[in-house]
């Protein structure tokens, strides 16, 4: 890292140090004073077991009392609901657990851009703007009202009730041609529950939209890429390991789709085949979400991949035209000895230099890293094959595949 000491500086490097997508916003500050947020592993237990207990606990509660626990009469009893039990015991706690991966890993990715000499003196007031424009988005109250009124809004009053809830008699509602008379579990699962579910989604959706702004803001720089690094990608290529740290959050996504797809072939008749176009839509909606804000580097890549080819080349063309004219045309000196002439060496590196632009990539995108979140969002699906084939054939095709 330059050393610089101005106190420009030291105030863009102070932010950067302390750049985060989690720790802010009103539900935080909130979560804070009441002791379960932080960065800590116990506090996010702590947020897990408080989230459960005012989503899940209640449901059961109230569908006992009403009697919908395990009724034989209904298509779909409370215990029976896959669904419910899945987004409140599995993928709500994913939303909140990744929080903490997110925050842990994605906290030194600001300074990085310090720290490799990326960002010019000409630019620390730019970039500095950049974060505490992302600091005070990500702090708005007004943006998490929004949110509120689009989960009581849209979410509930449109969503789920028109679109996402099942058309039997369950647990939380009775189905009729006027349409759903919710019981007293269904007002709590309705007004209290689901709110709180889509809220957690929704944030993450908007902490994303501030991780893609910020990014954006970033690229409009004039950084200072390198053509020949080694990442092959102008010196950029830490932010091709940030992908993964949204890797828990894509899993829930994973689950969260593999609940609602498990009722609707448990209980309303469908099978997995039926929502083949389904998966595959949302799979490249999600891997669009979490690769798409690195695109953003794409112009600047290519420019310095341009440059560096007509750079590098018109070095290497002097290079090689001295080494061509000094050893094979004779106006070097004769008393030199071939063997273990540097000269040798130094046309090797010469050639891995211009072959590192030439290969330079266009975003800090990687196929494993393509492979490894796809892998996240597909395998809560996988106990789903079991509902269109056997144990024992899909144990035997899986063998298949391995050996």
């Amino acid at each position: 890292m330059t050393a610089r000491a101005t106190a420009s500086y030291a105030r863009v490097l102070q932010d950067a140090q302390s750049f985060s997508l989690v720790h802010g916003g009103p539900l935080f500050q909130l979560l804070l004073r009441a002791h379960v947020a932080g960065d800590a592993l116990d506090l996010v237990v702590r947020r897990i077991i408080l989230f459960v207990l005012i989503t899940w606990v209640p449901l059961m509660a109230l569908a006992a009392f009403g009697g919908h626990l395990r009724d034989g009469n209904i298509a779909l009893p409370f215990l029976s609901d896959i669904e419910t039990h899945i987004r409140f015991l599995v993928v709500v706690p994913l939303l909140l657990a990744a929080e903490l991966v997110v925050h842990r890993r994605m906290l030194p990715i600001a300074r990085s851009f310090l720290d490799r000499d990326l960002i010019s003196e000409a630019d620390e007031d730019r970039f500095d703007a950049a974060l505490t424009s992302s600091f005070r988005l990500r702090d708005s109250v007004p943006a998490e009202v929004l949110m509120l009124a689009v989960v009581y809004g849209v979410g509930v009053m449109i969503v789920w009730r028109h679109y996402t809830s099942l058309e039997v008699s369950t647990w939380y509602a009775d189905a009729a041609d006027a349409g759903y008379r919710l019981h007293s579990a269904g007002l709590w699962y309705a007004y209290v529950s689901l709110p709180i579910f889509q809220f957690l989604l929704m944030r993450w959706y908007f902490r994303i939209f501030i991780w893609t702004r910020f990014l954006w803001r970033v690229s409009r720089l004039n950084l200072r890429l390198v053509p020949t690094h080694p990442d092959q990608v102008g010196g950029l290529g830490f932010l091709g390991n940030t992908v993964f740290a949204f890797s828990i959050l894509l899993m829930a996504h994973g689950a969260m789709l593999a609940a609602q797809l498990a009722n609707r072939i448990l209980f309303a008749g469908a099978t997995l085949q039926d929502f083949k176009e389904e998966i595959f839509v949302i799979l490249v909606f999600l891997l669009c979400l979490v690769f798409g804000p690195l695109l953003a580097f794409s112009p600047q890549l290519s420019r310095a991949k341009r440059a560096g080819l007509i750079e590098y080349g018109t070095l290497a063309e002097r290079y090689v035209r001295e080494f061509d004219g000094k050893w094979l045309r004779g106006t070097g000196a004769s008393s030199e000895p071939l063997m273990g002439s540097a000269d040798i060496q130094s046309l090797a590196d010469m050639g891995n230099s211009f072959a590192v632009v030439r290969t330079m990539r266009l975003a800090p995108i990687s196929r494993d890293a393509v492979l490894e979140l796809s892998a996240a969002v597909l395998v809560p699906l996988a106990p789903l094959l079991l509902t269109i084939m056997p144990v024992e054939q899909l144990v035997k095709k899986l063998f298949g595949l391995v050996f």
